[in-house]
């Protein structure tokens, strides 16, 4: 019998995610430095927009299509593509960023908020910067310890970091010149930037995540010269009565109810992702995300919109003035952020062309938006939704009936997990196509009449780390299925095209080019090629982990290089895998012909345990409470034991006994802090250790019964 099924009721009970939830040292040569990007500003953004020859802002262009028009490599020749170089970045953990590339160096960061800059034609180190974020920030960060990369604007770079901070370097030198703590109230929130900064018109902008502890949203405009503050815009209300801090906030504030959860743990809506700069009408678009708690009826227990949750808004770009929103979700309490990846673009529509966004949240509907007034001109769902039906004439969600059931649990379709993450998509205008990294994970969430702010409730998930969510998960196993799929979508007609299934979900982002391509890496650990106008594959390279960063391509003398950051990781990579290799994060980047030998990975039996723990006594009434409390300190991080496999993060169950049988002294020691490992010398005591590690030692030994007896009824 499978262990999953055998245990059904337990887990349930428990709350347990029973689905697929689940900086070293630098050896790279030395080389003499190349020309630093030292006139890049806001005319040579445009300009390159045409040539394509650098890859100058996290999403390549001001209008964030992810399209460069370089066509060396095409669908003819793209088979003929081999490694040029690839630099090692000394991390285990996840790897977000898409590299910058001006004037011949590129610039990537790894985890922790470590910037690397890289001679792009050979791969020889220039210099490393290394923020020096202090290690209790992992346990802040909700979805690993990553970053999504630099700005390159008028000879620095800037970063920000996953303490908060928001740093410029020189570009020449990497040295420090200066930075900013971008967190409003160190005392009362838990701010962390792992987004990357978007730079126009002598401003540096910077969001950040931290909804799900203590968190409040706005936006921050920055002097690139001196890092002096120019404007900030928040996303939910800072008074619930006048006087109000701009007129946005007076209209939120009627939409909130002042004696809901919000007021104690920030609100939420932060915009930690989706940041496009219009040129054309000298607007910053931004996303914004989930309600802190996720549950509406704690949150704002009156109900009400609860503005500019789940919203794309258009501020002023020089002044951050609010001009107008489209509320995606009213109201969200499914952690439906909106801030996934924006595009710009112009289509021609039956009412003519029309300047858009695109936009495919985490809710499942792809929605077309006009960007001069903020209506909504379509909305489809591209991937099986179960919360809404679709939208009225007034441009609000037409919600199913139990979609915000509190007397039962509602397996949420898509689920927190989004039907599109963080990880970029592109628009091709040549094929008028927009290439999604689609997804399902299942989940199912029920309403937590219990649930009190900052207070440790086993059996509530990461509890006792302040999580926020009011609701307690998977309380019925959920029927949907996991999945993974790269989408080509049809944003005029509103329908799909084609697409490519994946063994998992948490796949990279994408790119597309004028050579008729588009460029993924996978869960499983490939970066893979495809006809943009078929989907057919085209070519593919094993790169020793599992992708989830987007990919992007430059031209140097001539030649075109295409590159991706590898490292596997995330909120879903910390806790299961899809590969059985986990090398450290990588950059590889591929020419025509190129000849460099592919740098050797490792076995994740090489780097972990791959045997269940056996043979340390416990106690039997040890084994309830420790799951109450496994699941309240250890769940999305190491996984339900025995069961998931382990990610960039061990599953216990897999520990050196003696690791287990030392587990109290371990935990609550710190031996793991400088690692990221919360401090659990105040949060838990010795006997509750020891009844998590009772509960991780039981379900070793059921899944391993388990496992035996499956083998015993295959022998002949």
């Amino acid at each position: 019998m499978n262990p999953r099924c055998k245990l059904p009721m337990l887990l349930a009970a428990l709350g347990v995610i029973a689905g697929l939830i689940g900086c070293g040292s630098q050896k790279a040569p030395q080389a003499t430095p190349s020309p630093t990007p030292a006139g890049v500003d806001d005319h040579r953004i445009r300009a390159n927009q045409a040539s394509g020859k650098e890859w100058l802002s996290y999403n390549f262009d001001y209008d964030e299509t992810r399209y460069s028009p370089l066509r060396q490599i095409d669908t003819g020749n793209v088979g003929r593509l081999g490694l040029a170089w690839s630099y090692d970045l000394g991390s285990e953990r996840g790897v977000e960023a898409t590299p910058i590339v001006a004037d011949g160096v590129m610039y990537v960061t790894g985890p922790w908020s470590v910037v690397h800059a890289i001679d792009a034609r050979t791969g020889a180190r220039l210099w490393v910067y290394d923020p020096k974020v202090p290690p209790e920030f992992g346990a802040w960060a909700c979805c690993d310890v990553v970053n999504r990369g630099v700005a390159v604007y008028k000879g620095k770079v800037f970063v920000g970091t996953l303490h908060g901070y928001l740093v410029a370097l020189e570009a020449a030198s990497g040295k420090e010149l200066w930075r900013v703590d971008t967190n409003i109230d160190r005392t009362r929130y838990k701010h962390t930037i792992t987004g990357a900064p978007r730079v126009f018109r002598d401003k540096v902008v910077i969001g950040h995540g931290g909804a799900e502890l203590a968190a409040v949203g706005y936006v921050s405009a920055y002097h690139v010269d001196d890092g002096r503050m120019l404007w900030r815009w928040f996303s939910v209300p800072q008074r619930v009565e006048p006087p109000f801090y701009d007129p946005s906030q007076e209209r939120a504030a009627a939409t909130w109810d002042p004696k809901g959860a919000w007021r104690e743990v920030g609100g939420g809506g932060t915009i930690w992702d989706a940041m496009v700069y219009d040129h054309e009408l000298n607007r910053l678009y931004v996303g914004t995300g989930n309600g802190n708690p996720w549950n509406r009826e704690v949150r704002s227990p009156s109900g009400g919109d609860n503005l500019y949750l789940s919203s794309v808004v258009a501020l002023d770009a020089d002044t951050g003035r609010y001009l107008w929103h489209f509320q995606e979700v009213p109201g969200d309490t499914w952690d439906y952020t909106a801030t996934q990846h924006l595009i710009l673009a112009e289509l021609k529509l039956a009412s003519g062309k029309r300047k858009v966004l695109l936009h495919a949240p985490k809710n499942g509907f792809f929605y077309v938006i006009d960007r001069q007034d903020g209506k909504l001109i379509s909305a489809k769902p591209y991937v099986e939704v179960n919360w809404a039906t679709g939208y009225d004439e007034s441009g609000r969600p037409i919600e199913v009936e139990d979609a915000r059931a509190r007397q039962k649990p509602w397996e949420t379709r898509p689920s927190a997990y989004g039907a599109h993450n963080w990880h970029p998509m592109s628009f091709n205008p040549n094929t008028g196509l927009v290439y999604i990294p689609a997804q399902g994970v299942p989940l199912a969430i029920e309403h937590d009449p219990q649930w009190r702010a900052r207070t440790h409730l086993p059996g509530r998930p990461m509890s006792n780390l302040d999580w926020n969510l009011g609701y307690v998960l998977n309380t019925i196993p959920p029927q949907a299925k996991p999945f993974g799929h790269l989408l080509a979508w049809d944003p005029v007609a509103q329908k799909e095209v084609w697409r490519q299934e994946y063994l998992s979900p948490w796949n990279g982002g994408t790119m597309t080019t004028a050579g008729g391509l588009v460029f993924q890496g996978t869960a499983d650990g490939r970066f893979i090629a495809y006809d943009a106008k078929t989907g057919a594959s085209l070519w593919q390279v094993e790169v020793g982990s599992g992708v989830i960063a987007g990919p992007a391509t430059y031209e140097i003398d001539g030649t075109q290089y295409v590159t991706v950051a590898v490292g596997w990781g995330g909120v879903y990579g910390l806790a299961a895998r899809a590969t059985e290799r986990l090398s450290q994060g990588r950059v590889y980047t591929f020419k025509l012909d190129g000849k460099a030998p592919l740098p050797p990975v490792r076995e994740y039996a090489q780097l972990r345990r791959t045997t269940l723990a056996s043979g340390l006594p416990y106690r039997a009434e040890d084994v309830g409470p420790g799951a109450q409390l496994y699941v309240s300190n250890c769940l999305f991080c190491h996984g339900v034991p025995a069961l998931d496999r382990g990610g960039n993060l061990p599953n216990l169950a897999y520990s050196d006994p003696q690791i287990l049988s030392e587990l109290p002294k371990l935990v609550r020691g710190g031996a793991w802090r400088a690692r990221g490992m919360p401090d659990f010398a105040e949060r838990l005591s010795d006997a509750d250790v020891e009844r998590i590690a009772a509960f991780i030692l039981n379900m070793a030994d059921i899944v391993a019964q388990t496992q035996a007896e499956n083998a015993a009824d295959q022998e002949p």
